[in-house]
């Protein structure tokens, strides 16, 4: 595994560590009169990025690498709408870092770190729709 892949991968915990914990506070602070269906949303989101974590901690020790355990810079929001504009920058940003991977993976013909990004990264083009179809509401 190249430096590159490597530091990638620890790119990739720290920011769905971040998620975990910035979409699990929202899912606790969330007010309004829609805050529970949009807050259960998170919740879930929240859930299922943790798993990506743990995923991508398993593959990165696997390789020989040693996963991070320090998370990328948390952003709550003040309301739903401001909580959801960050869930969407957040989802973009892990869509472009997950593409890269995968380009990365493809260049070491590391075909199972390709087709664990492509399966993340689909988790996360959804989230992404889940996000901006909140915000259309």
């Amino acid at each position: 595994m190249s430096k590159e892949l490597n530091d990638k991968l620890n790119d990739a915990i720290a920011r769905e560590i971040a998620v975990s914990i910035q979409y699990m506070w929202q899912h606790v602070m969330g007010e309004g009169m829609e805050s529970p269906a949009v807050t259960e949303i998170v919740k879930k989101t929240a859930i299922t990025e943790m798993k990506h974590a743990e995923a991508i901690a398993e593959r990165l020790d696997f390789l020989g690498g040693v996963p991070t355990t320090q998370p990328t810079p948390i952003k709550i929001g003040k309301t739903l709408i401001n909580m959801i504009e960050l869930d969407i920058e957040a989802e973009k940003d892990a869509i472009r870092l997950y593409k890269e991977i995968i380009n990365l993976a493809d260049e070491e013909k590391d075909v199972v770190t390709r087709k664990l990004f492509e399966d993340i990264l689909s988790d996360e083009e959804g989230h992404l729709n889940e996000f901006q179809t909140l915000l259309k509401k």
